[in-house]
């Protein structure tokens, strides 16, 4: 199987549009047409309730760790650690791009922070796992999807270069690529929250709920 199948193949995986979906299927919407207009977690859980924004979340998450891990697929690289590495790198990163631009669903995606954290969870499940501790520690003291991910995002370099010491140097590029592109992409979200007008998500509560309290 040849590297460039894997890519098409991480992009596909990539590009499943779950927000759009589950938003068309089980609410008889598209997700898009609303709140900030993006398909990722965040306008999930602000739309759909905390049970369908958490299958959202879940999801993109997996496309990550599916994209990552289709570099098994090719015997060569079990043996190799750094081009191992350098490949799930760029399968992961071409998974992101099919969750911001996908194919299934007019190239209008999200931001791609779950289907980042999900590749980090693929190559480097610790790192992974203490940014998803940053996150929900944050999301549930403040309900704010928007800071959870921006401060998680800012915390994955962070370990990547001074608490676990990653010696890769490609990996390293990619850690501070990820603090800055959230912040990037997330401008809009920085702007309400500084003006204290973020919409905070309902967390254990259902859509309805929400919307009756």
């Amino acid at each position: 199987m040849s590297e460039f199948l894997l890519l098409t193949l991480a992009y596909l995986f990539g590009s499943i549009p779950t927000a759009v979906w589950v938003s068309k299927y089980f609410f008889g919407f598209d997700i898009r047409d609303f709140g900030s207009g993006n398909s990722g977690a965040t306008n999930s859980f602000r739309l759909l309730g905390t049970f369908w924004g958490s299958v959202v979340m879940v999801v993109d998450t997996l496309k990550g760790v599916v994209a990552v891990k289709l570099a098994y697929l090719i015997p060569f690289y079990l043996d190799h650690e750094t081009q191992m590495i350098n490949l799930q790198i760029g399968l992961g990163l071409i998974a992101v791009l099919g969750h911001i631009f996908p194919l299934w669903a007019e190239f209008k995606g999200g931001k791609g922070v779950a289907t980042v954290f999900g590749m980090t969870l693929g190559i480097q499940p610790i790192v992974a796992l203490c940014c998803v501790g940053i996150f929900l520690l944050v999301l549930y003291f403040t309900r704010f999807v928007s800071l959870s991910s921006i401060l998680a995002s800012i915390a994955f370099p962070i370990f990547i270069l001074f608490i676990f010491n990653e010696p890769e140097p490609l990996y390293r590029i990619f850690a501070i690529s990820v603090g800055l592109l959230v912040i990037l992409t997330h401008q809009k979200n920085i702007g309400r929250l500084l003006k204290g007008n973020e919409t905070k998500v309902p967390i254990f509560k259902s859509r309805q709920e929400k919307y009756e309290g």
